[in-house]
């Protein structure tokens, strides 16, 4: 049975065990849900996603345990209608032999709200290629799973003027920001790199991408290089994630980035919540 606890962002409102799994290991998942007026934003799929990830890592937890979470923060987000960030933390729980699990785990679910980031500026973001270089488990491809010191380290080098890092694979094709995913116009049709290459199977991406399906726009997946941001046939770059929902990359590593064709559209899909389909 999930233990559930609510965080306050208080000092002292939360103790977690120091033989807890999470802290010791990284053994969990976590979402990061964006908060409008009360009302989490795109949350069946972000529940559907923390439950097939903890499916796929043996952390016993139903929808029914999920739900029960949801409803203790609920008066948590309808108190405040400026934006907010819901924050879901699952760690497999205490016990087991060294990273060895035990055989009946007692999961924590620990529940947060706080206030949202500032929103990216319209105009667009800067950004720039990270050196640290993203390795994908194909075990934990597609997962939002605590382990994310190769996003802290890419975070901890960017520059301070800069938005947000790209990661790139082994071959040099960039990959996804530390915390977003990236979607492309080239040659006039619109990219993502491939999905079994990512840490994060995005939220918004795929929202994202339902909503141009429904005009005729598919999306489809392709590598992406730095020298293609540069050729005439690039049209444009977004990050995307569930807070931030859409912006536009408009320097990459200093050099300025075609505007997006359909930027509009982009930015007003995003702004879309699930129950608006």
């Amino acid at each position: 049975m999930v233990t559930i606890h609510l965080a306050d962002n208080e000092p002292g409102d939360l103790v977690v065990p120091a033989d807890d799994r999470g802290l010791a290991y990284g053994d969990g998942l976590f979402e990061t849900i964006l908060v409008h007026n009360g009302v989490p934003q795109l949350l069946e799929a972000h529940c559907c996603r923390l439950l097939e990830g903890a499916a796929r890592l043996g952390i016993p937890l139903t929808a029914e345990e999920l739900q029960q979470a949801l409803a203790r923060v609920s008066h948590r987000m309808s108190a405040v209608p400026a934006r907010q960030v819901l924050k879901l933390l699952l760690t497999r729980g205490s016990g087991g032999r060294g990273y060895r699990p035990p055989a009946s785990p007692g999961p924590r679910l620990i529940t947060s709200v706080m206030p949202a980031p500032p929103e990216p500026p319209e105009a667009g973001v800067a950004v720039v290629i990270s050196e640290i270089p993203l390795t994908v488990n194909p075990r934990l491809a597609g997962i939002k799973s605590l382990n994310r010191l190769e996003q802290v380290m890419a975070s901890r080098a960017m520059p301070d003027d800069c938005y947000e890092a790209l990661m790139c694979g082994e071959q040099g094709d960039l990959r996804e920001g530390t915390r977003t995913a990236l979607l492309y116009l080239w040659q006039g049709r619109w990219f993502t790199p491939p999905r079994d290459r990512v840490a994060v199977r995005s939220i918004m991406l795929s929202h994202v991408e339902y909503g141009l399906s429904r005009e005729g726009v598919p999306v489809s997946e392709g590598e992406l290089f730095p020298a293609q941001c540069w050729q005439p046939e690039f049209g444009g770059l977004f990050l995307l994630n569930s807070v931030i929902g859409a912006v536009p990359v408009q320097t990459l590593d200093g050099r300025k980035l075609p505007r997006p064709e359909q930027l509009a559209t982009i930015v007003s899909l995003a702004k879309q919540p699930e129950e608006f389909r």
